[in-house]
This record gives C-alpha cells, sequence and structure tokens, in this order.
C-alpha cells in the first residue's frame, strides 16, 4: 500500500527555505562580502571553480574566482564582460547562471598594469 503525504509547502518553498537554512549559512558556508556596494552573504567556491576549469567548461578558463549568492540580494543579472565591484576590486563576469533563487557567478580580476 502507497501513503500519500501532502506536504503543506510546495517543493519549490522547501528548496527556497533550504537556501537561507542550509546553503547560505554564516555559521558553516557562507561570508558577507561587497557586492556592488551592498553588503550580502555569499559563498566564494574556488574547489568547484577548478573542477570546471578541468571539465572544459566554456567561459571559465580564465576565471579566478566562482560566487554564489541569493539570486535575490543580486542587482540583477550581468551579461559575460560586464564589471562587477567586489569588496571595492573591480572584477569581469565570466559566467552568470541562476538556478531556483541561486546564482553563480565566475569571476576574473581587472589586472592592474
Amino acid at each position: 500500500m502507497v501513503l500519500w503525504i501532502r506536504l503543506s509547502k510546495s517543493l519549490k518553498d522547501l528548496i527556497a527555505s533550504d537556501i537561507d537554512l542550509v546553503f547560505i549559512q554564516l555559521e558553516d558556508f557562507g561570508e558577507v562580502h561587497k557586492i556592488e556596494g551592498k553588503s550580502i552573504t555569499i559563498i566564494i567556491d574556488n574547489d568547484t571553480l577548478v573542477t570546471m576549469k578541468n571539465g572544459n567548461i566554456l567561459g571559465v578558463a580564465e576565471s579566478d574566482t566562482l560566487i554564489f549568492a541569493r539570486t535575490e540580494d543580486l542587482e540583477g543579472e550581468k551579461a559575460p564582460g560586464s564589471a562587477l565591484n567586489v569588496d571595492g576590486r573591480e572584477c569581469t563576469v565570466d559566467s552568470w547562471a541562476e538556478n531556483l533563487g541561486i546564482t553563480q557567478i565566475a569571476l576574473h580580476h581587472t589586472r592592474m598594469v
């Protein structure tokens, strides 16, 4: 016999609550940084960036940093080649992907000559 249990929340609601309760936690993974002058909690994951580079993921070969943030905390999507200020340092967006309320951004640091 199969018993179906109806959850009071939708799957999207559960995923959204997991973003705050599990993924973007200051006590676990999250760190506060300034993105475009706004203090937000992000996750820096350069281990995943190395994996992406080894898998020859298009657009990240020159990337220095991979960050994850709540999509709602960001000002809006930026196209590859756009500037993004992170902690007062100008970076260039290599890739920008949004999925279920989390945005993944690969960046390379603007080199000073």
